[in-house]
């Protein structure tokens, strides 16, 4: 019996160029909160969930994060993200890879810990209808990365068990989600982490983006 694979995306630096527009995002919210935070701290943070997110602020800053100010600082967020919005681009290669899989016909869906009203410029710069693509965003579960939820809601969407999934991200969150729910992580770079980093948080492959991703995708069970 053949076992089908599944591919499950992260969306920020995976499948498009945003994760330097979401660091200048917060930078912005966080100035206005009067919180000073150096870009770079902001970097390491993209991908986790905002509940963790802000645990490592409380950390690293000392300052009170009230319920009230998380709010704030979201809304701030969004809205700074989405004037950014005609910035936005699809990774080299993304779309073609989206493409190839469909051809392919092999599932796919998107898992990603920003909410749908980020998440809504990305998928509007890949073409994707998520009327007809599983998305699952932070607002539809209950953790987001490094806890495995997203990802496990986008294979159970797609009828597919975890285990036979492909999760495919940028960030050691993405790969620790992925271990932890017993799917293979496949790492791309385009994100800013490094090698030995995705490698050390459990990717089985890394590859440079999704145009590298495409010409190598027997290697991570792509069959026509």
């Amino acid at each position: 019996m053949r076992i089908e694979p599944v591919f499950l995306f992260d969306l920020d630096g995976t499948l498009v160029d945003s994760v330097y527009q979401h660091v200048l995002a917060w930078k912005e919210a966080l100035d206005e909160e009067g919180i000073d935070l150096s870009v770079w701290r902001i970097h390491r943070k993209i991908g986790m969930s905002g509940g963790l997110f802000t645990n490592q602020l409380l950390r690293e800053t000392g300052v009170d994060i009230s319920a009230e100010r998380v709010d704030r600082l979201r809304q701030c967020h969004a809205a700074a993200y989405r004037r950014q919005a005609d910035r936005i681009r699809p990774l080299p290669g993304a779309r073609e890879l989206l493409s190839w899989l469909t051809d392919a016909k092999i599932s796919w869906a998107i898992a990603t810990s920003g909410r749908m009203e980020t998440a809504a410029v990305n998928l509007a710069a890949l073409n994707v209808d998520p009327a007809v693509i599983p998305v699952v965003t932070r607002d539809l579960v209950k953790y987001a990365k490094p806890d495995p939820d997203l990802f496990v809601a986008a294979a159970k969407q797609l009828g597919a068990p975890i285990e036979t999934a492909v999760v495919v991200g940028d960030s050691i969150w993405d790969m620790l989600a992925a271990v932890r729910c017993r799917a293979l992580g496949v790492g791309l770079l385009s994100g800013g982490y490094g090698l030995e980093e995705l490698r050390q948080a459990g990717a089985f492959r890394i590859y440079e983006d999704p145009a590298d991703m495409l010409n190598h995708i027997d290697e991570v069970g792509g069959r026509r």
